[in-house]
């Protein structure tokens, strides 16, 4: 079973019109509430691959009553602690005739100590039950920045697989954690730690800095720039295909549910690397956030290339183990 953690969930109101007028009245010809939050997202993905999971986060209010409504009637499996303020929400415009979306949030939520508290010993309790625990999404208030290094620690304890996507200012003492396998995309690294990853030799410094952090898989992504990837030493540059753009929300989510299904299933690093390349691709293709099903995800295989990158190693056995 795998878990996903979201600290920040968000309940989204997506307005579809054929096109937008700026400062005046536009009437939408169709409104759909979706659950969001990276987390969920990653959930909503690996339940279009067949792999048991649950997702545990924060709720509150008439909106977090909402998202339990659309969590039951997408059957995502979850489970929450309640709060007091009302879950977060934005709102997703969509001009279709310009492949064009615009999001808007609302500020992030506000998540009490106790509640807190709450949240961090009941995730205790899931991790001794789970394969790999997913901690995706940014952390919401000063409240819950311990959750996630804390929920790293209970894996390393119980002997569990955890993964990693956060940003901002909880990411540098999160990989001080050492998950077992860190994902983040370049413009939320160079925000949050302050680096500069222009060029592959930054990229290849930075595999090499959180390798020596004992993080055993790291994965960095750049949209439709090449993927940068780390394994035990080795490093690998793995390049996506060509696709027609409309909404890059939830790649990543999706390319990290490709990483989860690559090792729930004890996959070869070359294939689960372009099963979670081609996922995030094939989301970017679509205006549906990590609903992507195996068999589109595997029409783009063998448009993605992946090569080393320095030192090679000799293949006996690459499958994950933990």
């Amino acid at each position: 079973m795998v878990l996903t953690v979201t600290l920040n969930p968000l309940l989204e109101k997506r307005l579809y019109f054929k096109d937008v007028v700026h400062g005046g009245v536009n009437r939408s010809n169709k409104e759909i509430f979706t659950a969001g939050g990276k987390g969920i997202n990653v959930s909503r993905q690996l339940n279009q691959l067949n792999i048991p999971n649950s997702a545990f986060t924060f709720l509150g209010g008439n909106n977090g009553k909402i998202l339990r409504r659309i969590l039951t009637e997408e059957k995502i499996d979850f489970n929450f602690t309640p709060v007091k303020d009302e879950t977060r929400t934005a709102a997703l415009i969509i001009e279709e005739d310009k492949n064009r979306l615009t999001h808007y949030f609302s500020p992030d939520n506000i998540i009490l100590k106790s509640e807190a508290e709450d949240f961090k010993s009941r995730l205790h309790k899931m991790i001794q039950n789970s394969s790999i625990i997913i901690f995706s999404g940014s952390s919401p208030t000063p409240e819950t920045d311990e959750i996630i290094a804390q929920g790293i620690g209970w894996s390393h304890e119980y002997d569990k697989i955890s993964i990693l996507d956060t940003y901002g200012g909880n990411l540098s003492k999160s990989i001080e954690a050492a998950p077992t396998v860190l994902h983040n995309n370049i413009n939320e690294l160079e925000s949050s730690l302050g680096v500069d990853l222009k060029n592959e030799k930054s990229k290849i410094e930075l595999l090499k800095f959180l390798e020596n952090k004992n993080i055993k898989l790291i994965f960095l992504t750049d949209g439709e720039n090449p993927v940068y990837a780390a394994k035990f030493g080795f490093h690998y540059k793995a390049v996506p295909p060509k696709i027609e753009l409309f909404d890059s929300a939830g790649s990543g989510d999706s390319f990290v549910a490709g990483i989860a299904y690559g090792l729930e299933k004890a996959l070869v690093f070359d294939e689960f690397i372009k099963i979670a390349v081609a996922l995030g691709a094939a989301n970017a293709a679509s205006w549906d956030t990590s609903k992507v099903n195996l068999a589109d995800a595997e029409k783009l295989y063998d448009k993605i290339i992946v090569s080393p990158i320095g030192k090679k190693m000799k293949i006996i056995d690459d499958s994950p183990n933990y």
